[in-house]
This record gives structure tokens, C-alpha cells and sequence, in this order.
């Protein structure tokens, strides 16, 4: 029997998706809604969302089994164990556990039980820890997580950067968190998800000062399951 609640898991395809053209659907949490971009099953397993939690809502006490990963878009994010803002990235790892909520309501790119194994570390990064570095050309980044080929980082692009052509090894995962991402194969505003292959190749470009979210090296470099 097919499974209804997959979407987006084999990753030897590209895709986008643009939350403004989306729809965003109620979670089993009043008052939290989501925008699926990848999904294994229904409530469990491989999972990328964004996520919106409205002012007084939360979310029951949970694990991770493997792994939490996300960055909030918007707001104030909160759990047990303290309140995240606009900018913060955050990594739980395997077998942690929380009660997420927001008192004047945030938004969030969520990704769930995704770690290696052997990725344990706990990491919260905020706005005021941020440490910037120069990158290629023109490009302003931010380190937030290296383990075993697999890297995230935030890049800042100034206007009318246009960075060199290249491949994806291990595939390459974007959040457009402001401004406007170009590529030969199309643009993307301000919360976009794009999800390119292992081996894709691009040129990327912008016209207008942008800031993502880049996460590269982590996909199968084999076709994954349709």
C-alpha cells in the first residue's frame, strides 16, 4: 500500500517551494500550523516543515529520536529551557526531549530526525553570538554546524552578488530567510525552500541585499526511496 503522508523524499530530484504560494496546515496542536516540505509519515520519521506557532500556543512534550534542527523565521520561539528569538539556531539532539510554545507567537524551518547518530552535541546559537566571517567574493558567513562532511551556515549576500558556478557534493538544502535567491533555474523570495540533488550544479546570483540558509553534504548521493 502507498503511504499518503509521503512527500518529497526521494532526493534525487530538485525542489521549491514558496510559503507564500502554500498552504499551511493544522498540526495535532491547537493553534501550531504547518507547510510540509518533506515527509515520511503522518506524525514520526524524516520531516522538514515550516512551522507557525500562534501568540499562547504549544506544542505537548516530545522527543526527538532522531534529532531536532531548526532556525526561527519570526518571534519569540520557547521551551523549558528558554526563549529563542527572531535569528536563533538551535540543534537538539538524539533522545532530547521538550515542550515547545511561544507566548507572542513565532514562525520556524523545522527539520526532525534527521541527525547522524554520533551527532550529539546540543547547540543554540543566537542573534547576539553570531560571529561573521568573510566568505567568497563578496559573500558575508556564518558557521553554525560542521559534523562529518555535513555543514550549515548562514550566508549574507550583498547586493548584486553573483557567486561562481558549482556542484553539490552530498546536495545542498536552502532557506531564503530575506531578499531574493537567483539561479539559472528560477527565483525565490523571502521564505523559499530549495532542495537540490547530490552532483547538481547551479550559478547563483542576487540582485537585492539576501540572507539564507544553507545546509550542504547531508543528502544520500544515491537515489533515496520515491
Amino acid at each position: 500500500m502507498s503511504n499518503p503522508f509521503l512527500l518529497n523524499m526521494d532526493f534525487s530530484r530538485a525542489v521549491n517551494v514558496v510559503s507564500e504560494e502554500a498552504s499551511w496546515v493544522t498540526s495535532p496542536a491547537d493553534g501550531v500550523s504547518r507547510i510540509h516540505l518533506e515527509r515520511e509519515a503522518e506524525e514520526s520519521g524524516h520531516t522538514t516543515s515550516f512551522v507557525r506557532f500562534v501568540p499562547g500556543s504549544s506544542f505537548p512534550e516530545h522527543m526527538h529520536t532522531r534529532g531536532e534542527e531548526l532556525y526561527v523565521l519570526d518571534g519569540v520561539f520557547s521551551d523549558e529551557y528558554g526563549d529563542y528569538p527572531a535569528g536563533t539556531y538551535i540543534r537538539n539532539p538524539p533522545g532530547s526531549r521538550h515542550k515547545p510554545f511561544s507566548k507572542e507567537g513565532c514562525e520556524l524551518f523545522v527539520k526532525l530526525d534527521q541527525f547522524q547518530s554520533n551527532d550529539t552535541e546540543r547547540v543554540v546559537i543566537r542573534p547576539e553570538d553570531q560571529h561573521w566571517q568573510a566568505g567568497i567574493g563578496n559573500l558575508r558567513v556564518l558557521s553554525l554546524h560542521n559534523f562529518e562532511g555535513e555543514s550549515a551556515a548562514l550566508v549574507f549576500w550583498p547586493e548584486n552578488e553573483v557567486f561562481q558556478p558549482h556542484t553539490h557534493w552530498g546536495g545542498e538544502e536552502i532557506v531564503v530567510l530575506s531578499g531574493r535567491f537567483i539561479d539559472e533555474h528560477g527565483e525565490y523570495p523571502a521564505v523559499s525552500w530549495l532542495r537540490s540533488p547530490h552532483m547538481s550544479k547551479h550559478f547563483p546570483r542576487v540582485e537585492e541585499e539576501t540572507l539564507i540558509l544553507v545546509k550542504v553534504g547531508h543528502l544520500p548521493q544515491e537515489e533515496a526511496h520515491a
